[in-house]
């Protein structure tokens, strides 16, 4: 039996917050008083040391939250423990401020707890200059389309390695929805022993120069090696996508910072051995981070992808998707990059040219999950669901109720 119309209202942020507040009828100085209660929010902090972890726990009490720490914290028999903060976002909000003037780290942490508050909140629309060519992030999820110009790439090697079928299928892709291409002249595929350098660009170089002439998109480019960026750059190519985060050629960065170029860090590792997953992937994109910022770039010039495919099993990869939220906590925009990836075929039992719907519900995942850019090979059928998706998700929880 329902009473008096209970159910619950589904709030995961302070702009739907307000426009629930906003629709019950609540006094303005109230809406923006009570919109942080409504919402919980678990911050993870790892191996902080006992007496800032003492602290934490004391003020997230004081304001009516708590915070998990490891059973022997009690005892003073360890020297860090990890730090779960459990509260509503106005008691984080607090915590953040009063912490923020304390010793022991405290100051660091309250900052950052306050830029993470603000990075779980949707993203407002903002221009992205890649090097003339605009794109426009917050608005809509954007639509990167794959150019493989390799005789071997895992899903459609030798396809478009003569400039006629690469500049028809470039068309294509744009025709299609594309918002940027991502042109890569080597195959990432597993176990792939790679090419050199110099054969790299020679399969980029005259396909890349034919399309900066013809297309209107921004122009990507898939490699890790820095001489074939600062080619590509050199000739006019507008962002960089480096599949290993810029660690793994340490001229990478450089490159990138010198043309001052939007770069997608992703991760990558050798191997699958994790000593925690998620939060050993943080590590690793806080590092690529580091990098990029180190060389002058920062905010949305810094692209995080987690790396679907890229040194995890079938199960970490599909943890990842369950997570890829979490990943809007470092601040920059997100690409996920799942098409027809292994993770599907695992998991349907399909062969590389069957994964087209696996494909499109990784998409939609990555809609609801906040990522600014998808990358996929069928762009028109993910460019349709990308938009479906993201008619829905993109802030209509509250937009329609009487008297609006």
């Amino acid at each position: 039996m329902q009473i008096y119309g209970m159910r619950w209202v589904a709030i995961d942020n302070l702009s739907e917050a307000k426009m629930a507040l906003t629709q019950i009828g609540s006094d303005p100085a109230g809406v923006a008083n009570m919109a942080g209660k409504g919402i919980g929010r678990a911050i993870k902090l790892e191996q902080v040391p006992l007496r800032a972890a003492h602290i934490l726990k004391q003020e997230m009490l004081s304001v009516g939250g708590d915070a998990a720490v490891h059973r022997d914290v009690i005892t003073n028999s360890i020297d860090a423990t990890d730090v779960m903060l459990l509260g509503t976002v106005r008691q984080l909000e607090h915590l953040a401020k009063k912490v923020s003037a304390q010793p022991f780290g405290l100051k660091k942490i309250g900052q950052a707890l306050k830029q993470l508050l603000i990075a779980l909140e949707p993203s407002t629309t903002r221009s992205l200059n890649c090097r003339g060519k605009e794109l426009i992030l917050g608005e809509r999820t954007l639509v990167m389309g794959i150019l493989n110009v390799t005789p071997d790439s895992f899903s459609d090697g030798g396809r478009y390695a003569s400039i006629e079928d690469a500049i028809s299928q470039a068309q294509r892709l744009i025709d299609e929805g594309a918002d940027i291409l991502d042109i890569g002249g080597e195959s990432t595929r597993p176990n792939y022993a790679g090419v050199s350098a110099e054969e790299e660009w020679k399969r980029l170089e005259p396909i890349l120069k034919a399309l900066l002439e013809r297309v209107a998109v921004p122009v990507s480019i898939d490699t890790y090696k820095a001489s074939v960026a600062a080619k590509a750059l050199e000739v006019g190519a507008h962002m960089i996508n480096d599949v290993w985060g810029l660690q793994r050629d340490p001229d990478m960065a450089r490159v990138v910072g010198d043309y001052r170029v939007p770069v997608v860090v992703m991760h990558n590792q050798d191997g699958t051995a994790y000593h925690h997953l998620m939060g050993d992937i943080f590590a690793f994109l806080q590092k690529s981070i580091e990098l990029a910022e180190t060389q002058g770039l920062s905010g949305d010039h810094i692209i995080l992808d987690p790396g679907i495919g890229f040194g995890k099993t079938t199960e970490q990869n599909l943890e990842v998707m369950a997570r890829l939220a979490e990943l809007k906590t470092l601040g920059h925009p997100v690409l996920l990059g799942a098409s027809r990836k292994s993770m599907i075929g695992n998991t349907l039992n399909l062969a590389v040219n069957e994964r087209l719907e696996g494909t499109l519900a990784t998409s939609v995942l990555g809609v609801v999950s906040g990522a600014d850019i998808i990358r996929v090979h069928d762009v028109k059928a993910n460019s349709r669901a990308i938009q479906m998706a993201d008619a829905i998700v993109r802030g209509q929880r509250g937009v329609h109720y009487v008297g609006a």
